[in-house]
């Protein structure tokens, strides 16, 4: 499983312009006054050399015992228990303040390994600003700059270094087994746990009382048609007692570690429930980790026709960027549609894993082009010559030509559908990569 990354500390510290230089993304939003960020927000880090997930988590406010930092205080301890990691950022310019002890304090009490990082160190002299903070006790701080990136990749590094030995020992061992990965994911109480009986033809205990099962995983593995699949259950998991309604109803980081160990994703809705943003949210990870994917309704026996074509309805308002993606409605319970679901999870890990030949990609492109040409960009129109398949799991299509950096997203979503109709590729993302070719009258020095 990917390590995880929390990064904690005092609001407007700069948590999520960090969040955002991990990610190299634009997920989080930033401002600058204390408090805005309320939730914790997920990621997939891709700054640095080994894998890993990160959470943004809100100003920490510990001696807060009401209104919105006290709920913003108990999403952090959320985040700190699901963390591998913790990344405590300070503010370099502020030094320490009063909050920064009390939250150095909770945060050696709760046995997590923790990294000192002083934010804001631009235009500073690091040694300097870094000594106040060995006053936390918390080991050596490092200086960075958020905003800037100075600092920020090597601290990710030796974050992850006692963490990246058994993630590859782990991806190797699971990429020889022979078998196809499939995670259950969805909200609780869709019927997870029900799916997988239902496709283990036994009942099988999935859910757990005792403390810490909520950020394990279970692998089951079974034989369907004579095929070997192995299922990564992440249902029913859940602690009881005076817990954080998060914890009780839902493991985040559980469920974007399944998807990313994943062959093959089935996001399961509940067909009585509306569609919510959290199920959009886990469809938008499974996309952009490239996951082949299959999205069960389940519960179909249980509601009648008007409600049937209003789920019908919203599912193509809220989840149209899954249109590549088989969508059945089944009954877990009553084993209805069962198995068209695992025959579309075969076609899909097919689809996934599938070789395009080159003479045929170019020959489509070629087709594609001369059906409907891209638009002029400047003085000129971009010239896509020729393409070949650049990886598998997603499926990557290397587009080679010039002035490709003038290509809109319309029309790249127009060569996505071209290629799927050509190849029958069902399923799976599809992710097209546009390379320029080299000017022979450039300069060169």
């Amino acid at each position: 499983m990917k390590p995880v990354i929390a990064l904690v500390g005092r609001p407007n510290v700069g948590k999520s312009t960090l969040f955002n230089r991990l990610t190299r993304s634009r997920d989080a939003l930033v401002a600058d006054f204390p408090g805005f960020t309320r939730d914790r927000h997920y990621g997939e880090g891709r700054l640095g050399k080994y894998p890993y997930l990160v959470i943004d988590t809100g100003g920490f406010e510990p001696v807060t015992r009401d209104g919105i930092f006290h709920e913003m205080g108990k999403q952090t301890s959320q985040a700190v228990v699901e963390a591998d990691m913790v990344i405590f950022v300070v503010d370099g310019r502020l030094g320490v303040v009063p909050q920064d002890l009390i939250i150095a304090d909770y945060l050696r009490k709760t046995g997590r390994p923790i990294m000192v990082v002083v934010n804001k160190t631009e235009g500073m002299k690091f040694t300097a600003v870094v000594n106040e903070f060995y006053e936390l006790g918390l080991g050596e701080p490092f200086a960075i700059s958020s905003a800037h990136g100075d600092g920020v990749g090597e601290v990710i590094d030796i974050a992850l270094e006692s963490f990246c030995m058994h993630v590859e020992e782990t991806n190797v061992s699971q990429q020889n087994n022979g078998r196809i990965r499939i995670a259950i994911v969805g909200r609780p109480n869709v019927g997870k746990s029900t799916l997988v009986n239902a496709l283990l033809g036994e009942e099988r205990v999935v859910t757990f009382d005792m403390p810490g099962t909520t950020r394990d995983s279970i692998y089951i593995d079974f034989e369907r048609h004579q095929k070997l699949y192995t299922l990564i259950d992440t249902a029913g998991l859940r602690r009881r007692g005076k817990v954080f309604e998060a914890i009780e109803k839902f493991s985040v980081v559980k469920t974007l570690q399944s998807i990313a160990d994943a062959n093959v994703v089935i996001l399961l809705l509940d067909a009585r429930q509306d569609i919510s943003s959290q199920d959009a949210n886990i469809a938008a990870f499974i996309v952009e980790s490239g996951r082949a994917l299959v999205v069960g309704v389940n519960k179909w026996d249980d509601i009648d026709e008007y409600l049937r074509n209003c789920i019908k309805e919203e599912l193509k308002r809220k989840l149209k960027f899954l249109e590549f993606a088989n969508v059945h409605f089944i009954s877990a319970l009553k084993i209805i549609g069962v198995g068209q679901l695992m025959y579309s999870v075969d076609s899909a890990y097919t689809a996934a894993m599938a070789k395009l030949p080159t003479p045929k990609l170019t020959r489509t492109l070629q087709e594609a082009v001369a059906f409907q040409q891209p638009r002029r960009y400047g003085f000129s129109r971009p010239k896509l010559r020729y393409a070949h398949q650049g990886g598998s799991n997603p499926p990557i299509i290397v587009i080679h030509g010039n002035g490709l950096d003038g290509v809109t997203e319309a029309y790249k979503r127009y060569l996505e559908r071209r290629f799927r109709e050509a190849f029958g590729v069902k399923g799976t993302p599809l992710r097209i990569e546009f390379r320029n070719g080299k000017n022979p009258y450039a300069k060169t020095e």
